[in-house]
């Protein structure tokens, strides 16, 4: 079955901001980025449950499942843009109504621990969502980062993308992008998650040790359809990873036993500079650049 593709975005189209994940601890980068994306042209509408608390989660379980819910079945809502990540979304992959979501299919934006929900989407709901700033840390940072506001909007009004890897530029493969934060996608394992098409794995991780990054890549590896499906790995940022060097050779290794080749360097992960891409939409590596949203024949 054909993934869904939702409509793109465009000037005037409103944005709807949930937090399915982590408490938000920062009101006045919410409200900065709010001013932003006002600026940029677009309506917000926002969840009357974006400041609920229970211990570290932005409100319980069921509130969290009940605004993602009620976003995508609002017909006024044309894109759904976390406030944040953090933790949460996984608590929340087994009580969604995969239907619903299905039924109203709407761009769905966020990466870190979103990456939980975009993963399941994709497998139970057929949604493309994207991999994508949100709206705390991105949107609402003192200063704004061009290059991430600008594949952000280009992603998601339909754009090609396409960026610089470091890889061997001999190779050239089409799929799927898929993937997100490693640690986040690894601790689905247990649940069925993998996409039934050929795929591109694009990870980051932060604050995660090289031993924790190996735990994670071998829990997926351990999986029959990753191994079967997986074409390609793409690394992005692994922000405060304990030792550089090690972590290419964990990746290095585990692209020999998958045979397949891996590429490095991605503006992908928890820093100021990050790509949009879409989470089950067309992807294709050729002569050290890779390419999003294009046609594979192209």
């Amino acid at each position: 079955m054909d993934y869904q593709q939702p409509k793109q975005l465009k000037i005037g189209d409103t944005i709807g901001i949930i937090a399915p994940s982590g408490i938000i601890k920062n009101k006045a980068a919410i409200e900065l980025g709010i001013k932003r994306l006002k600026e940029m042209g677009f309506k917000i509408k926002l969840s009357t449950k974006l400041y609920e608390q229970k211990n570290y989660l932005a409100g319980d379980d069921t509130i969290r499942a009940e605004e993602i819910h009620k976003f995508f079945a609002d017909s006024e809502v044309d894109c759904i843009l976390c406030a944040r990540g953090g933790y949460g979304a996984i608590r929340l992959v087994d009580i969604l109504d995969y239907e619903l979501i299905k039924n109203n299919p709407k761009l769905f934006c966020g990466y870190s621990d979103i990456s939980a929900l975009s993963a399941m989407f994709l497998k139970h709901a057929n949604l493309i969502t994207y991999s994508s700033p949100m709206l705390s840390g991105d949107f609402g940072r003192e200063k704004l980062n061009a290059f991430t506001i600008n594949t952000f909007i280009n992603a998601l009004m339909g754009k090609s993308i396409e960026q610089e890897v470091i890889g061997d530029n001999t190779i050239s493969i089409s799929g799927i992008s898929w993937g997100g934060n490693l640690t986040t996608i690894s601790s689905l394992c247990g649940r069925d998650f993998i996409p039934d098409k050929k795929f591109i794995f694009i990870i980051e991780d932060i604050n995660e040790p090289t031993y924790k990054i190996d735990r994670a890549l071998e829990m997926l590896y351990g999986i029959k359809e990753f191994r079967k499906n997986i074409i390609g790995m793409v690394s992005g940022d692994f922000t405060g990873v304990d030792n550089q060097t090690t972590l290419e050779e964990v990746l290095s290794e585990y692209t020999k036993k998958l045979n397949i080749p891996l590429w490095q360097g991605l503006k992908l992960g928890h820093g100021e500079e990050k790509i949009t891409f879409g989470i089950g939409s067309n992807c294709k590596i050729e002569g050290n650049k890779i390419y999003f949203n294009k046609l594979l024949d192209e």
